[in-house]
Order: C-alpha cells, then structure tokens, then sequence
C-alpha cells in the first residue's frame, strides 16, 4: 500500500511508517529538469481548505510539502547558485499544483486517494492545528475516528492519470 498519512495510526495496518519501497519516487534515470513539468510520470498536487484564513491555509500548504519533500526519492531537483554565488535549495523539478476545495470535498478526496493503491498520501488533519505541543497532537490524532479527521490539505503524489482522476474540477490556488 502506497498511502502514508499523517494520520497513519487511525487507519486499519497502517500502525508504523510504511517503508520506502511502498512509496512513489524517481530514479536517478527518470530525473529531467531540462523537461516540463507534464512529462514526469508523477504528479505532486496539494489540496486545501479553501475556507481556511490564508495563515492557516498556508501553514497546512507548508506542513505537507515538508513532509512530501521528505518521503518521496527524486522530488527535489539539484541545488544552484545565482549570479552572485549565493547557493538556493533544490526545489521540485517536476512541479507542485496547489488546489482549493471545500471541506467536504477534501475529506472525499482524502478517502478516494487512500483507496487508491497508487498514490502517496500526507494530510494535516485539524488537530495539527489546535495544539501547540506534537505529542499532545499525536495523542488527539490517535483519539480520533478517520472520518472525523477534519484535513485541512492533503498532498498527494502518484501516476498523473489516477491524481488527475482524484482532484477533476477542483480550482487553481
């Protein structure tokens, strides 16, 4: 199973971090930052909250890509130097799309994506937001019912066909 999820302890055998085999990623071979965006066999999109007050809508933004940068292998293209030799991180070389939904919406499309046995997963469900100390959210994360969740933005990676399938008519951030 591809989905990993921030609320991976709330979701039946999803107990520990799946293992890096189980995620989509790039080999070295597959990495063509000469090419567009549209020709990379994955697609990266982040979906979230539409009604969430921009500073809360860009935390749960940052909060998933973080955690997308991290898991999938090849995302991040190499780093550079600008013309005054100031060095700048490598940033995705084949793009990130950013979509608004509503919340019901997003939590469909959350279930959709982890039905989906192709597509790499990462959400911010609410109690990421309402508590300042991370064992207190994992604590609340584990009291919580999956269908309670509340994502406020989801991230998912996966074959372009199936992303394109999960987040159809959602509107450009």
């Amino acid at each position: 199973m591809m989905n990993e999820s921030t609320s991976h302890a709330t979701e039946p055998g999803l107990d520990t971090e799946p293992s890096p085999d189980a995620r989509p990623g790039y080999s070295p071979d597959e990495i063509d930052t000469g090419a567009d965006t549209r020709a990379a066999r994955l697609k990266w999109v982040i979906v979230v909250d539409s009604e969430l007050p921009a500073g809360r809508a860009a935390n749960a933004v940052a909060c998933v890509a973080a955690a997308t940068g991290q898991a999938i292998e090849g995302l991040l293209g190499p780093s550079g130097a600008d013309a005054a030799e100031h060095a700048h991180p490598g940033l995705p070389w084949a793009g990130c799309t950013l979509l608004g939904a509503t919340a019901e919406r997003l939590a469909n499309t959350r279930a959709k994506a982890l039905a989906a046995a192709d597509v790499w997963l990462a959400d911010m469900p609410l109690s990421a937001q309402t508590t300042r100390v991370y064992d207190d959210y994992l604590a609340a994360l584990a009291a919580t019912a999956p269908d309670a969740l509340a994502p406020l933005a989801l991230s998912l990676v996966g074959p372009r066909p199936t992303i394109d399938s999960l987040v159809k008519k959602l509107r450009l951030l």
